[in-house]
């Protein structure tokens, strides 16, 4: 069976997902059975590389016209939910960045093998160690880390390798109707919107394994 998973390595509530997801498979009779893909999606497409030095809650704010006190709130609740699943986010030290050349990694990663080694570095990088993924050194050193070869990622942030790649995933995002991250889908057959419950996922693997 094949799991696909639409996300962002700057989504919060994606991490938050990977460790239900995880959690979930871990749990499930067939997961050796069960091939993860992890798939592109963009948040902000236009973001700068690096996002600059505004504090992160009045980046929020602004984004969804709340007051920053709201945002610093929100921030606690999802660092709290983070906490449960064993992740320490820095969301008052994360810093904002472009992620087109990180879901490039990605692709590369997949073709090597180590793509889930890739996404899990991205998101610790990102959210626990506050390091500016935006950054092309600092992407291929956390790539690196997580077992990429290090020449192999320097050269497909030289040039434009796997952009083609990145916008394919997107476009069957859109075509899946995807609007929010994370997204599950199994078998291109049943879809789970969010950071649902590791039991629901659960239940989601059982259904849709016993109905392949």
């Amino acid at each position: 069976m094949r799991v696909e998973i639409w996300s962002d390595v700057v989504c919060p509530w994606c991490y938050i997902g990977k460790r239900r997801f995880e959690r979930a498979l871990a749990a499930f009779e067939h997961r050796d059975e069960v091939e993860v893909r992890w798939r592109s999606f963009e948040l902000d497409p236009h973001a700068p590389r690096e996002g600059g030095d505004e504090e992160p809650a009045a980046r929020l704010a602004r984004k969804y016209g709340m007051t920053v006190e709201e945002a610093r709130a929100a921030q606690d609740r999802v660092t709290g939910l983070a906490a449960e699943e064993g992740l320490a986010y820095r969301l008052d030290a994360a810093r904002p960045a472009n992620t087109f050349d990180a879901h490039r990694l990605l692709h590369l990663a997949a073709d090597r093998g180590v793509q889930g080694a890739v996404k899990e570095g991205l998101m610790a990088a990102h959210f626990t160690a506050a390091r500016p993924i935006g950054d092309p050194e600092t992407l291929v050193a956390v790539a690196a880390e997580a077992g990429l070869d290090e020449a192999a990622a320097r050269e497909v942030l030289a040039g434009d390798a796997y952009a083609e790649d990145v916008a394919a995933d997107e476009r069957d995002a859109a075509e899946l109707g995807i609007s929010g991250v994370p997204f599950f889908v199994l078998d291109r057959r049943y879809g789970i919107s969010g950071a649902q419950p590791a039991e629901l996922i659960h239940q989601a693997l059982t259904r849709a394994w016993s109905e392949r």
